[in-house]
């Protein structure tokens, strides 16, 4: 993408609809498309992560309240999509600037050519100068292969393109130390740097509007994926979206997160970012110390206890003795082979199975340590 900076922009359903009605808040939509078109013609490239489609489809059926069961809910997303990208539309041809419309589910990130083309798509239609739109593809999309929310979303869009901003747009203007809504001397947090992040400690509230389903513990989840691939992350009020270009000439506007180092290996990244673990292996101190510190492939004789059912070709959290994730990696057998040979040498392995196989469970080119998410 040349060395134009690539921006990620989410901006969440609280910012988008009006609390009361659900119904679309046109004037701050209009400010965030002027806005992001004025970014564009300045060479960023830039993608837009919306939230709304379910929030909007109930405003347009006149539902009180977002729907429990899940048919239901993907039937009003699908009326809200459709809304709420002819708005976009509408404004961004206004002004000239090209739109796409990218529904994604989380089965396109974890099967890797999936996630490979999605990744060119973006950079084609970035080169482009379009501007992708991007949601969860609520309609089809099933509860297990869920993002959960756009915050999450919108991280994982930034580490795959490897971004080098990623705004959250939400309905405060920092972060806090607790939500300023209900504790009246809730301190503002302005920077938080990637040494400081593991001990910060924030009373965040789980849930945002009624019509949306993110809250400032999904934004910090956000953050740390997108500072651990490298991507500068701000979180900032949502009806202001004329104060992004002021935040990257560095005006002290909005809570921002510092990046981590930036790796390059893409399939390490896929597998940290883009893989969902099925399961979990605890391993013993000396298995911890070879991976963290040594660099090396994760042995049949370091793994105390297997957790959750998996097949081979899996993604799995590593776990030291007391269940603090310190590594993922794709797995060379399932869950029930592992429970066999777990303890055991690898050249133990064919007699406990019955058949040679590999002698890693997790090669190290397959494993991604804590310190990159």
């Amino acid at each position: 993408m040349n060395n134009k900076l690539t921006l990620v922009v989410k901006i969440g359903t609280s910012s988008l609809t009006q609390p009361e009605t659900g119904k679309l808040a046109l004037s701050t939509i209009a400010s965030l498309v002027e806005t992001l078109t004025e970014l564009r013609q300045l060479g960023y490239h830039l993608v837009l992560v919306s939230s709304g489609a379910v929030g909007v489809g109930c405003g347009r059926l006149n539902l009180k309240e977002r729907p429990k069961k899940i048919a239901v809910k993907q039937a009003v997303a699908a009326v809200g999509q459709g809304r709420l990208i002819r708005v976009y539309d509408d404004l961004f041809s206004t002004l000239g600037q090209p739109i796409a419309q990218v529904l994604l589910t989380r089965r396109e990130l974890i099967d890797r050519n999936c996630y490979v083309n999605v990744k060119n798509t973006f950079e084609a239609l970035l080169e482009l100068g379009v501007i992708p739109i991007v949601n969860e593809n609520d309609t089809v999309a099933i509860e297990e292969l869920k993002f959960g929310d756009n915050d999450t979303l919108s991280a994982l869009v930034a580490s795959l393109i490897k971004a080098d901003w990623l705004f959250l747009l939400t309905d405060v203007d920092r972060l806090y130390s607790a939500d300023p809504r209900v504790v009246a001397d809730a301190k503002p947090i302005n920077l938080v740097n990637s040494s400081e992040f593991a001990q910060l400690q924030v009373k965040a509230g789980d849930k945002g509007s009624q019509w949306g389903t993110g809250g400032m513990s999904t934004k910090l989840t956000a953050a740390r994926i997108a500072t651990g691939a490298g991507v500068r992350t701000v979180i900032t009020h949502g009806k202001y979206p004329e104060n992004l270009l002021k935040i990257i000439q560095g005006e002290n506007i909005g809570t921002q997160f510092e990046p981590q180092l930036k790796h390059d290996n893409a399939r390490k990244r896929w597998i940290a970012y883009g893989l969902l673990p099925t399961g979990k292996l605890y391993l013993d101190k000396g298995a911890v110390r070879a991976i963290c510190q040594g660099g090396k492939s994760l042995l049949a004789a370091g793994i105390l206890k297997v957790e959750g059912e998996f097949e081979a070709s899996d993604s799995v959290e590593l776990c030291n003795e007391t269940g603090q994730e310190i590594a993922r990696g794709i797995v060379n057998y399932n869950s029930e082979e592992i429970d066999k040979i777990k303890g055991n040498h690898s050249d133990k392995i064919p007699q406990l199975l019955g058949y040679s196989g590999a002698e890693t469970i997790i090669h190290r080119d397959n494993l991604v340590i804590n310190e990159i998410f």
